[in-house]
């Protein structure tokens, strides 16, 4: 068996990407190894910063990469496939350092961050010392004070797994696959073979977690043989626990099912129902991801800027009636929207953003809706159109991108709140 420790250390490696992710590296390698950095859009005057010109001159043990570099589109993407046996993530860093924990990666198109806090609070409950880390925004390798007790839930991007060669968890979660990220990965099939690496690298002793019903992750699985245990999620297994759901946040059918996962794991690790249930009860999600920003008996108000494509938002235009749906942005690329005919009549769409005419051509002879310049003007209507309803749920669940107003989907979130408050929409504040 290949012996990991010390993999990283005294050696001379590139980091690629200077983020957060890029940082946190660089602090932690550079203790023990020679690191030098390269970012495509940061010239900073640190010594330990390189030309392009420099880093073709310097042997490099390895390339870490972070996230958001893609090598086929990036200022080192002739010398990255030159290398790309050398080319690692935080992720096989923080894997070699870390063997003996317990290590729990959360994957899939929608839900994957919600789905890792839910579960790190749950952990948290039963007095496990447990961590959040990855994607969700704390840098793989920014955790100190680590423990052999210590449990890690991560959330893991489809752009780490691709990348890292590594990389193993105990259990790995699936959550659902629809077409997502295609301008990078190219295809669907791509898309899913990156994710489904996660469950390819496991050992015999660990455990995957998967949708029952996700049809692009079957053909994997027919495809290749896998060594751990698989578990099929049905979200059949909430029925015990659903009637004593009183949280309006798990009405909605992606949190339902994301939930159903965290059952299954529950079952393997012996968590307590009576726990899980008191958690889910109180939790208020995250910040932006189909968030209940305000609900009384007239209007449900959910901000889901989060969403940025037409799967992200489907199961939540499912979830509810009297649906004012305020769409658009920048479009991803190969995104149809495949809602069924039956839950378009309760359906009022505004449209505003970049790329209108992609959603009016997708909605037409759909969905009624309308298109609008500004997000301040839709706002604007919605409180006229809003007179003479019995109960009016306004998700503000964009389907795209947010780069052609926003810097990103949290700023676009801050801007709504903020729109609803300024426009005296309600009479009262958010929540």
């Amino acid at each position: 068996m290949l012996d990991l420790r010390n993999k990283f250390k005294n050696k001379t490696i590139l980091i690629y990407g200077y983020g957060k992710s890029g940082i946190a590296s660089f602090k932690y390698l550079n203790q023990n190894n020679k690191v030098q950095i390269f970012d495509d859009n940061k010239i900073i005057k640190k010594t330990n910063f390189v030309t392009l010109n420099k880093v073709k001159k310097i042997k490099f043990d390895y390339i870490l990469i972070s996230p958001g570099i893609d090598i086929k589109r990036c200022g080192l993407k002739k010398y990255l496939h030159k290398y790309k046996k050398k080319i690692i993530t935080d992720l096989d860093v923080f894997y070699t350092e870390n063997l003996s924990n317990l290590k729990i990666a959360i994957t899939g198109t929608n839900g994957k961050s919600t789905t890792a806090e839910l579960l790190f609070k749950i952990l948290k409950f039963h007095r496990k010392d447990v961590r959040i880390l990855g994607n969700i925004g704390k840098p793989m390798l920014s955790e100190k004070n680590i423990k052999p007790s210590t449990i890690f839930v991560i959330e893991a991007s489809s752009y780490q797994i691709d990348y890292s060669q590594y990389f193993k968890t105990d259990h790995a979660m699936i959550l659902n696959l629809s077409p997502d990220h295609l301008e990078r990965h190219g295809t669907i099939q791509k898309y899913t073979h990156a994710k489904f690496k996660l469950i390819l690298n496991q050992k015999n002793n660990s455990f995957a977690y998967i949708d029952a019903k996700n049809k692009y992750l079957d053909k994997e699985i027919k495809k290749f043989k896998i060594k751990s245990k698989l578990i099929k999620v049905k979200n059949t297994n909430l029925k015990n626990i659903k009637k004593k759901i009183t949280n309006p946040y798990f009405k909605t059918i992606n949190n339902l099912n994301n939930l159903s996962f965290i059952l299954e794991f529950g079952k393997k690790f012996k968590l307590k129902k009576n726990i899980i249930l008191k958690v889910v009860n109180s939790f208020k999600g995250l910040n932006f991801r189909q968030q209940i920003i305000f609900n009384n008996k007239k209007i449900t108000i959910i901000n889901d800027s989060k969403s940025t494509s037409f799967s992200s938002s489907l199961n939540l235009l499912k979830s509810y009636k009297n649906i004012f749906w305020i769409v658009g942005g920048l479009a991803k690329k190969g995104d149809k929207f495949n809602l069924p005919k039956k839950y378009s009549k309760n359906i009022n769409c505004y449209i505003f953003g970049k790329d209108k005419k992609l959603f009016i051509k997708a909605f037409n002879k759909k969905l009624k809706f309308q298109v609008f310049s500004r997000l301040q003007q839709i706002i604007k209507k919605i409180k006229i159109d809003l007179k003479n309803k019995s109960h009016a749920n306004i998700l503000f669940s964009p389907a795209a991108a947010s780069f052609d107003q926003f810097s990103n989907f949290e700023d676009r979130g801050k801007y709504f709140n903020n729109l609803i408050k300024k426009t005296n929409f309600l009479g009262n504040s958010i929540v």
